[in-house]
Parts: structure tokens; sequence; C-alpha cells
């Protein structure tokens, strides 16, 4: 089992900062809906049902959509 380290700091109006071993993350929303952003360009939105523990959690990468849009641009620019 390995070492984990999570701290979040509340930033005020529903706005965390979350400071772990794999970097650090702003996440916002309210109790039940939250979406996270890391600097390394997952995104992660969570959906639960508040005081039960039961959750559902989708994660995606910005840096895929970025490249994609990218890609596209760069391929227009060629034609």
């Amino acid at each position: 089992m390995g070492l984990c380290f999570r701290k979040s700091i509340s930033l005020g109006k529903g706005i965390k900062l979350n400071l772990s071993k794999s970097g650090p993350s702003i996440s916002f929303g309210k109790k039940g809906l939250r979406q996270s952003i890391s600097l390394n360009g997952k995104t992660r939105t969570t959906v639960g049902i508040p005081g039960t523990g039961v959750y559902y959690t989708k994660s995606s990468s910005v840096g895929k959509i970025k490249d994609a849009i990218t890609d596209k641009n760069l391929r227009q620019e060629g034609r």
C-alpha cells in the first residue's frame, strides 16, 4: 500500500485549492456537484448524494481536447 497525501484549502464561495502528491488542482462547485482541474490538464466531474458516500466520477483530459483543436487548426492551415 502506498503513502497518500491530500490537503484542501477553501478559497471561499465553493472554490478549493487541493494539494496532493500528484500535484495541485482547483475545484469548484457545491455539495453534490464538483468540477476539478489539475495543472497537467486532467479534469474530473463528481456528482453525488450528500451525506451518503454515494457518488459518480467522470475523468477527462483537457490536453486531449486542446491537442484535437490544435491538430484540426493545423490541418486547415495546410489546405
